[in-house]
């Protein structure tokens, strides 16, 4: 049971980039109508679970929804850059590595040499097979010609990566309920979207309707989060958080089926690859429990 708990957030993440991206609007929008919709979850589980919200909570939960605010956004900005289908997989490789190093090294999770060699093993897998599932076929003139800046949105996915770590390694630290800081990490992460609207200078374009459409992102979101972090004291961090990764399927196959983004016949073979890859270590790591 533990095992599918932690699968949900790689059914409801993987989902986010397809239904932003179907829903349109620009990064401050679409951050911020996700973090309106994340509120109106958090709100539900105060409603349902009443936790008890002391200094503690409040104070991991608001640095947490910074962190998670820092995240998002540049996610965001990264698949305007160069798509979903690219930043997914990178963004996902990147997150594995600094959650499962923390996860080992910070709270020893892996406590045999058995459990080391495959936990390796599967992490291993997961991040190459992040990386296939984002290779582009330098023949591909389509692609070439197509309006992306690598650059921006590698520099994106790497202050990305720094708040996606940072807001499960705070919530990890404090060893709070993760019942009960589900809305002060909410009100964390409105704020963060409001001093983002504020430096990309779009306060004219915010309460438009794509803001209000991207609430939608904020509720699936808030199911994958709550469910992940009811997970890591099943499962640990390490496992919880890449079973949560396994999600990188659906936002990768989905942007191409749904969005439209443009595949050749060899890139859709290493897209292929890395997907077995993912699961391949996924099922690894599931197995270390």
């Amino acid at each position: 049971m533990s095992i599918l708990i932690a699968l949900v957030p790689a059914i409801m993440w993987g989902s986010i980039g397809l239904v932003s991206g179907r829903l349109g609007g620009s990064a401050p929008q679409q951050t911020m109508g996700m973090t309106m919709g994340a509120v109106v979850f958090a709100l539900v589980t105060l409603v349902i679970y009443h936790p008890t919200l002391d200094g503690k909570i409040w104070i991991a939960g608001l640095i947490s929804g910074l962190f998670w605010a820092v995240g998002q956004f540049n996610q965001f900005t990264s698949m305007k850059h160069i798509g979903v289908s690219k930043t997914v997989p990178i963004s996902t490789g990147l997150q594995l590595a600094g959650n499962a190093l923390a996860g080992v090294l910070i709270w020893h999770e892996w406590t045999s040499g058995h459990m080391i060699v495959v936990g390796t093993i599967a992490v291993i897998a997961l991040i190459i097979g992040a990386v296939f599932t984002s290779l582009r076929d330098k023949t591909d003139t389509a692609a070439q010609n197509k309006n992306e800046n690598m650059s921006a949105g590698i520099r994106a996915l790497a202050i990305s990566t720094f708040g996606y770590i940072g807001y499960t390694l705070v919530v990890r630290f404090a060893n709070v309920d993760a019942k009960a800081i589900i809305f002060p990490q909410a009100i964390g992460m409105l704020i963060g979207a409001f001093l983002f609207v504020l430096a990309s200078k779009e306060q004219s374009q915010i309460l438009k309707r794509p803001t209000f459409m991207n609430i939608i992102t904020g509720l699936i979101w808030g199911i994958g989060n709550i469910f992940m972090f009811m997970a890591i004291p099943e499962v640990g961090l390490a496992i919880s958080y890449s079973l949560a990764q396994a999600g990188i399927v659906i936002s990768t196959f989905g942007s191409i089926w749904l969005l439209g983004e443009h595949k050749t016949h060899r890139e859709m073979q290493y897209l292929i690859l890395g997907s077995v890859l993912i699961i391949v270590g996924s099922t690894l790591l599931a197995t270390l429990k």
